[in-house]
């Protein structure tokens, strides 16, 4: 796009940058006008330089002015052209074959050969030295790290720039700038700084990193947002056989699966540094996959690289990125010593791929700095953690920063903080944030009152008993980390006309050992059984209760009436204890449904059941953030691990039935670089004790169009109940890795899913007798899937339209079982990466 058209606007803004910058982007193509892609694009003189993508297109800038620039890719002739002017924008360019290079030529337009080529020698090298390169020669480090991460609008325009989204906030255009990445215009609209000490022991392999400071333009105080950066830019290491970005595991070039996956052309040598340096060009053998371009520099003795870009192939099976740019540079402290010093990463964020698509720029620089070796600190150091929220930590003054940056901030990085300040001010843009912040989070801001109202998502239900449900709810809201909270709900029922309610509150006693008191109330209508292992949510009520549309008759619903109390502490990080309490009243919330039970005196209708329980929950990788009394997760590929045991007591509060319930699960996630994500879960229990169908394990069926993990489609509710169970479910998602090698199918970009999933599971003899009564509506009958491991399989197809997935599920067996269903049809809607 050309900048000029947008001069009247921009003209205060760049014309002091233009003046010290040489700009140029356009095409290349042989002579049979076909586009050149990985073409090397230098400026004449220099090591500043870029390749071209798959189109053959490229954009280069650099703040020095250059007259000359040199076109070149292997079996064709350099081309050095004279640029006209310091901005020049879509020239085209046409490379000649060379005549004594036809062969390579073809090869280079093709696959490059494994065998006997040079680059690859070098990449085996690479291999055997990466143990002895930067920080892993030593047995502790300690670095100082500053990151710097900067969100912009780009693509701006006439339309943007005049549209009533912008109306009463035109001001903050005058900070347009240009991308040296792919000459778009783009306009900043935030910016997070973060300075920390990082310390490392590669003997217990541990690491740690003290923050000591952080701002944010106009988002102090918003821990999410800056939640949102850590775990959208995580760190990488290029030596890695496969780098993490965005939830997806792409196949790095210095991978020992690289040779298998990119072609590799070595390209130049020179001195950097005063280290002769061999220049490697890499590019994928294959369309859509997770893959990079690019081209790195490598020492000839220590083999360590010292520069690295790395852009994401522009097929690659990634939603809602256009482009992935990142470039990393090492430092030289000795002959052997080669440490990370400087590493950018810039993400077009889009709806769509197209070249003229409007989206937003991420952007992160990470600088290090003040490497020390080898000074030993205690393990202890590494696990503990910082209790309490250290509020002068984000409100750092400038004399702070002016220490701290490794790297001065631009005029326009300075402009950001001013025009944010501005913008906090203007009505429609409070509004705006205010809209983001209830999509977000589910509940709406009072700001006069320390309440939020919702969840909103939550307003609206139906079923056979309650037909349509209305809900409103709110809680008790002073910031991010309160010690307390208070969350209710009150919903009424058309068809059955009774109002339902719930209260919870929980208290934080002790930050440091997370000494948690809990208790609540709630009346409802729910579908019980709706998962194997028991929730601890007072307030928690399972989708299958809601349901609009399903694949049966929705009736067989519970009123209950539960009333609870719990202690709780995290002793050590990730290792909850848990002791609660819980007296509950079940009936049937349905004529059509029945949860009567023989007695000595008659059939009883109503459960009046007291219970304790003892719990242990591990999440061993698990990060959290937040100090309060509830914790975000950073993250979600880490083992879940719960255990329970429950005693119930008739003696207290005149209860019905004595038993003990022990319950396990175990869950899994697991992923397995370029062949995507597995997830496995076990589940296992048993109940001692005579109990009637409301306090059995109801094996988890699913009547909704929804895919619910855990749950087994084919299965109506209630088909299967046990006192005694095991089960497992696999699912793996291959990420299109299979659907990307099938020509028709390679451009939809669609994910692949297979699944698994089994149980196994008694019932006492007595526990079937004694819910087996006359007075039973639907003549339900009490079945495990004792003689055979009941079990289904399933095939998905994810990424339909970017939010999609469908599911195809299998009955393997049980099939003579009365109105089966031996296959469905799921789904569930997404935004993922």
């Amino acid at each position: 796009m050309n900048i000029r058209f947008f001069a009247p606007f921009l003209f205060v803004a760049i014309t002091n940058v233009v003046l010290s910058q040489t700009k140029v982007s356009g095409y290349v193509f042989d002579e049979n006008n076909q586009p050149i892609p990985f073409a090397n694009v230098i400026f004449q003189g220099s090591t500043e330089g870029t390749i071209t993508n798959e189109d053959g297109k490229f954009y280069l800038e650099s703040d020095e002015t250059w007259q000359q620039l040199t076109l070149s890719f292997i079996g064709y002739e350099t081309l050095v052209v004279t640029l006209p002017k310091k901005v020049n924008y879509n020239l085209e360019f046409v490379l000649k074959e060379e005549a004594a290079q036809l062969d390579a030529v073809v090869l280079t337009t093709g696959k490059q050969s494994k065998k006997n080529n040079p680059a690859i020698d070098i990449l085996r090298k690479i291999w055997e030295h990466k143990r002895k390169n930067g920080l892993k020669q030593f047995n502790q480090y300690e670095f100082d790290k500053y990151e710097k991460v900067e969100f912009d609008i780009n693509t701006i325009d006439s339309a943007l720039i005049n549209s009533r989204l912008f109306k009463g906030m035109e001001f903050v255009f005058d900070k347009v700038d240009t991308s040296n990445v792919t000459g778009k215009t783009y306009l900043p609209m935030f910016i997070n700084e973060a300075a920390s000490r990082v310390y490392g022991d590669n003997v217990i392999n541990k690491e740690k990193a003290v923050l000591k400071g952080n701002k944010n333009s106009g988002f102090s105080n918003n821990q999410i947002i800056i939640d949102f950066i850590d775990d959208l830019y995580s760190d990488f290491d290029v030596y890695d056989n496969y780098l993490k970005f965005f939830d997806k595991s792409f196949v790095s070039p210095l991978s020992k699966t690289g040779i298998n996956t990119y072609n590799y052309v070595l390209a130049d040598t020179a001195f950097i540094d005063n280290k002769m340096c061999f220049n490697i060009v890499y590019y994928p053998r294959r369309k859509n996959e997770l893959t990079f371009k690019g081209d790195f520099w490598v020492a000839d003795t220590t083999y360590a690289i010292k520069e690295i870009n790395l852009q994401a192939s522009k097929s690659a099976n990634i939603n809602w990125v256009k482009e992935i740019y990142i470039e990393q540079e090492f430092e030289v402290l000795n002959d052997s010593l080669f440490l990370v010093k400087r590493d950018y990463m810039m993400s077009d964020f889009a709806f769509n791929k197209k070249e003229k698509s409007r989206g937003v720029y991420g952007k992160r620089t990470t600088l290090y700095d003040n490497y020390k070796f080898d000074i030993p600190k205690d393990k202890k150091f590494y696990e503990s953690e910082v209790y309490n929220y250290n509020e002068d930590v984000y409100n750092r003054d400038d004399a702070f920063w002016e220490q701290n940056r490794l790297e001065d901030l631009n005029k326009d990085e300075k402009g950001v903080y001013k025009m944010l300040d501005t913008l906090k001010t203007v009505k429609k843009f409070k509004q705006l944030y205010n809209l983001g912040s209830i999509l977000s989070s589910g509940y709406i801001e009072f700001n006069t009152l320390p309440l939020d109202y919702g969840p909103i998502f939550s307003t609206f239900g139906f079923n056979e008993v309650e037909g349509l449900r209305l809900r409103t709810g709110g809680r008790t809201y002073f910031g991010r980390n309160d010690l307390w909270r208070l969350e209710g709900f009150l919903a009424y029922g058309f068809k059955d006309d009774k109002f339902k309610y719930g209260i919870s509150g929980k208290w934080l006693l002790d930050k440091k050992s997370r000494l948690i008191i809990s208790g609540g109330n709630r009346r409802d209508v729910e579908q019980i059984g709706a998962s194997l292992t028991t929730s601890t949510d007072v307030l928690g009520r399972s989708l299958a209760s809601s349901a609009v549309v399903g694949t049966g008759s929705n009736d067989k619903l519970t009123s209950i009436n539960l009333t609870s109390f719990a202690i709780e502490a995290e002793p050590w990080r990730n290792l909850i204890f848990r002791i609660g309490a819980n007296y509950r009243t079940l009936e049937s919330a349905s004529p059509t449904f029945s949860l009567d039970y023989n007695t000595p005196n008659g059939i009883a209708s109503e459960i009046k059941q007291f219970e304790t329980s003892a719990s242990l929950f591990y999440f061993p990788g698990r990060k959290t953030t937040g100090f309060g009394v509830e914790r975000r997760d950073a993250n979600d590929d880490y083992l879940r691990i719960f255990a329970q045991v429950s005693r119930g007591d008739k003696t207290i509060f005149n209860s019905d039935f004595d038993y003990t319930k022990v319950q396990f699960s175990y869950v899994q996630p697991w992923q397995l670089g370029g062949f995507g994500r597995l997830t496995t879960s076990i589940e296992a229990g048993k109940t001692f004790g005579e109990v009637p169908l409301g306090l059995l394990s109801v094996i988890p069926g699913n009547q909704s169009y929804f895919s619910i993990y855990n749950t087994f489609s084919q299965l109506d509710f209630y088909e299967f109940v046990s006192d005694t169970y095991s089960s497992f479910h696999v699912e793996h998602n291959f990420n299109g890795r299979l659907f990307s090698r099938i020509p028709f199918l390679r451009k939809l970009n669609l994910r692949e899913i297979v699944s698994v999933r089994g149980v196994w599971g008694e019932l006492s003899d007595e526990n079937k007798a004694l819910s087996n009564v006359p007075s039973n509506p639907a003549n339900l009958q009490l079945i495990a899937p004792t003689d055979t491991l009941y079990y289904e399989y399933g095939f998905g197809i994810g990424n339909i339209f970017k939010v999609f997935r469908i599911d195809f599920n299998f009955r393997g067996n049980y099939l003579d079982n009365p109105d089966v269903r031996k296959f469905g049809v799921t789904g569930t809607f997404g935004f993922y990466f």
